[in-house]
């Protein structure tokens, strides 16, 4: 099977916040949106604010862009002062199904552009942009650009099964619960962690783009 090639390299922008595409030159700004009390972190998993962890993480990123599996974005506040690095994010879990040569392809899917299906995933944020605008905006643009550029037939959102906050802001989207992956991944806070994994489809986009504006305003 042949490798998936990279994903196009693109730039999500809003009122709030700016997803660029992660590079080397993050690594900074990354280790400053890691610092501070751990605990604002709960079940999210965030590399350890030194040159080495995050300068790790950034290689893993990349590596997985590299291979075709994720787009990895610095998330970049615009609003409450001069730009800064406060996290990070990715498109992950890339999936690009192989159509039967005996079916005949349907216009809508002849003409897609992007991958059937995506993961929003390893999201976090510095403390001083949790529970902002910054991480609903994130979500609307990466939605947007799922499931109106790249033509998503499927978007999933996962997280720890005990990360009730996390859940809590997935539902509030619409996504619909499918169910919890047991012993899925190791946990953040050690031991082996069951995954609670939602999903958004093309049908469900037009109501979850109007709650997320909603909030936003």
């Amino acid at each position: 099977m042949a490798t998936p090639s990279p994903l196009p390299i693109i730039t999500l922008t809003g009122l709030h916040v700016r997803l660029e595409p992660l590079t080397a030159e993050h690594i900074a700004g990354l280790i400053e949106a890691a610092s501070g009390p751990r605990d604002t972190f709960a079940l999210t998993w965030v590399p350890t604010p030194d040159a080495d962890s995050v300068g790790n993480y950034v290689h893993a990123a990349l590596s997985a862009y590299n291979a075709g599996t994720a787009l990895p974005f610095a998330t970049v506040r615009l609003d409450g002062g001069p730009a800064t690095v406060v996290g990070s994010t990715r498109f992950m879990n890339v999936e690009r199904w192989v159509w039967p040569a005996s079916r005949p392809r349907q216009p809508e899917i002849e003409s897609r552009i992007g991958p059937e299906a995506v993961e929003i995933g390893s999201t976090w944020l510095g403390a001083s942009a949790q529970r902002s605008a910054v991480n609903t905006e994130a979500k609307l643009l990466m939605l947007t650009y799922a499931f109106e550029t790249w033509k998503c037939l499927r978007v999933s959102l996962r997280t720890d099964a005990r990360n009730m906050r996390s859940r809590a802001n997935i539902e509030r989207v619409g996504a619909t619960f499918e169910g919890v992956l047991r012993n899925h991944m190791w946990a953040y806070d050690d031991g082996i962690r069951d995954t609670a994994t939602y999903s958004l489809v093309a049908a469900d986009w037009p109501g979850a783009k109007e709650r997320l504006a909603a909030r936003l305003r």
